[in-house]
């Protein structure tokens, strides 16, 4: 019988997961799933929404601990598991060092590697880092790639994939919002929704902002923020920042913003209140790549405060717009949106209808049947 590994270890990892394993699940396919735990306290939340329990952890988060020490930890903890049972197939999503380093294990090991999510690309080697070599190298060592996109699709072709061995699918980020809108809205609640509920003025319109980036530290936040500011004038506007708790964005960010009426800063959010957040959202301002998949769900538009994006396709939907770090260009788009009512009407997800999990696990049995 066909024996799989899906294998995950960060927060986005797990969300765009889940719905592979319910699908796996419901398919009659067997498999085990093994954390490395490159996040732990956030991948945590997302396995207790999700009601997921690994069959191995390998707890693998360490404090400052640098990508090479992390990269060489997380091939030694996978070549374990690997050894220790015979497995078929490993999937592996997206562009974490968690699925470069199973993919060279399981490559090295003999055994087939699944990649989810594959063909994202910027071409740009810095842009986002270490993400674009990260999927880049998993690309090379997969054998089955389930790409979300046409886009996605045709970066492989480029690359001289075999077109049988790509697969398009849409993006299981899409799935994973369908499981978690219903169960929030069949009344799963956390403490922190509770408290949005009562802080938040619904009156005005909110607007969502996250930051992370390695690239965007330094000038270009402190930019952003002040794009911010200039926008937090509006009398009908109220800004919600989960704040990154690395010190490169948190000290700037609080330095900034944290004495202003119309923004409030955050602790980072669980999955399931970032997504009851998301549909109380007109604008999403951000420099991260899941939410630029997730806001098209609710209507919601994005400005991407990134140079680059690996996620062309909401450009040319119009769900989102690059703005790099120009305050002029964040400022100038966000009173555009916040002056149209229409926006939210005509937007559609252009990554998928929230069937691509169960797409990967047939395509999976008719691979292995």
């Amino acid at each position: 019988m066909l024996k799989i590994l899906v294998c995950f270890g960060t927060r986005p990892e797990a969300i765009k997961m889940a719905p592979v394993c319910y699908a796996l699940k419901r398919k009659g396919l067997n498999f085990k799933i093994c954390v490395t735990a490159q996040h732990r306290e956030m991948l945590d939340q997302v396995l207790y929404f999700f009601e997921i329990k690994p069959d191995f952890d390998l707890d693998l988060m360490q404090n400052n601990q640098s990508l090479n020490e992390l990269s060489a930890r997380i091939i030694l903890g996978i070549d374990a598991v690997l050894k220790q049972e015979h497995f078929d197939l490993v999937l592996v999503h997206g562009d974490t060092t968690t699925s470069t380093m199973v993919a060279l294990s399981a490559f090295q090991n003999g055994i087939k590697v699944g990649h989810i999510e594959a063909g994202l690309r910027t071409h740009n080697k810095y842009a986002p880092f270490p993400e674009e070599i990260n999927r880049q190298l998993t690309g090379r060592l997969a054998d089955f790639h389930f790409a979300p996109t046409p886009s996605a699709m045709q970066n492989l072709l480029n690359e001289r994939i075999l077109s049988s061995q790509i697969y398009l699918t849409g993006n299981t980020i899409v799935d994973a919002l369908h499981i978690a809108k219903l169960k929030i809205d069949s009344g799963f609640m956390t403490p922190t929704i509770n408290v949005l509920k009562q802080k938040l003025d619904f009156n005005k319109k909110i607007i969502l902002i996250t930051g992370h980036r390695r690239e965007n530290f330094g000038n270009k936040f402190d930019n952003m923020c002040q794009a911010l500011l200039e926008i937090a004038k509006r009398k009908d506007v109220y800004l919600v920042f989960p704040v990154h708790l690395n010190p490169k964005v948190s000290n700037p960010a609080f330095a900034a913003l944290g004495s202003h009426p119309n923004i409030m800063l955050i602790e980072p959010l669980d999955y399931a209140s970032m997504v009851w957040l998301l549909g109380q959202t007109t604008l999403v301002i951000s420099d991260s790549g899941g939410i630029q998949e997730e806001a098209p769900t609710f209507g919601v538009p994005v400005l991407v405060t990134r140079d680059v994006t690996e996620r062309p396709e909401g450009l040319e939907s119009g769900c989102s717009i690059l703005v790099g770090s120009s305050v002029e260009k964040i400022t100038k788009y966000a009173n555009s949106i916040l002056d149209d009512t229409k926006k939210r009407d005509i937007l559609e997800n252009p990554y998928g209808d929230g069937t691509a999990a169960i797409q990967i696990a047939q395509q999976i049995k008719m691979i292995f049947k």
